[in-house]
């Protein structure tokens, strides 16, 4: 119940900001949602103690990416704004080094934060401005919740064969079989209600796709906690760890979707 409640509360939000929510309303929540995904990266990857004004601004610099998206939504803008957020990512550190103990791989923890949070993030404002990008969202959300839980009920009941041991000893193969099949019925579920007409074949092959990339992206959060020592994210979601524990999957499910329907190759 601790866990049911909060992620029901949390996908009937979700659904109600895709379904009525303007794009204004869209940009400042995924603006709020990224600034506490680059805080609770920070915290994970940076563990000095700091000043919250500092803090705040190795935030503000992962999450810039996202804001200059929402500003002007294409993918034109975007390349300039990972560029500037890691021009100022450089520049505090060519001004901070002196007080900064092994430098170097704090810094590449926090250049791939940018491409992590700012890069990827992006692209869910940027797929949200395409033609019925409200519905691909919802799908996407769909394809990772329902892969999410199907891998764990599938691997649980009958999963054997340990998929990457060294990263998540508990995700099995059929775990993740499970998932993509539960995803895939997930995104025709949610395709049927919402999209007037949509193409199978496309539909298919993408959500099977996207259902690979989601644990993909689990496993990839799975990494950097492993990497920093840390066992969730954050705290704030009872029961559900930190927001980056529960968007881990969209944020590599989004780019590769986006991308998919701006150059379709299926």
């Amino acid at each position: 119940m601790e866990r049911i409640v909060p992620g029901l509360l949390i996908a009937g939000f979700w659904l109600l900001l895709l379904l009525i929510g303007s794009t204004q309303l869209f940009c400042f929540i995924i603006v709020l949602v990224v600034l506490l995904d680059s805080n609770e990266y920070v915290k994970m990857a940076d563990a000095r103690s700091m000043i919250l004004p500092e803090r705040w601004l190795l935030n503000v610099i992962l999450a810039a990416p996202v804001v200059v998206t929402c500003l002007s939504p294409n993918t034109s803008s975007l390349v300039p704004a990972i560029l500037g957020s890691f021009l100022a990512l450089t520049c505090y550190f060519l001004y901070s080094y002196k007080n900064i103990v092994d430098s170097y791989n704090l810094f590449c923890r926090l250049a791939f934060g940018v491409v992590y949070i700012g890069l990827l993030g992006a692209h869910l404002v940027l797929l949200r401005f395409l033609p019925e990008g409200a519905s691909w969202l919802i799908i996407a959300s769909a394809i990772t919740a329902c892969s999410d839980s199907g891998a764990y009920f599938v691997g649980k009941a009958i999963g054997n064969i340990k998929l990457c041991p060294n990263i998540s000893p508990n995700k099995t193969v059929e775990g993740a079989v499970g998932g993509v099949l539960c995803g895939l019925l997930g995104a025709v579920l949610f395709a049927v209600l919402l999209l007037p007409a949509f193409n199978w074949f496309f539909l298919i092959g993408a959500a099977v796709l996207l259902g690979i990339v989601g644990i993909a992206g689990d496993l990839t959060e799975s990494i950097i906690k492993r990497g920093t020592s840390t066992k969730d994210s954050g705290s704030c979601l009872a029961g559900h760890g930190g927001i980056l524990d529960r968007v881990d999957s969209l944020l590599f499910v989004c780019p590769v979707l986006y991308n998919l329907l701006v150059f379709p190759v299926l």
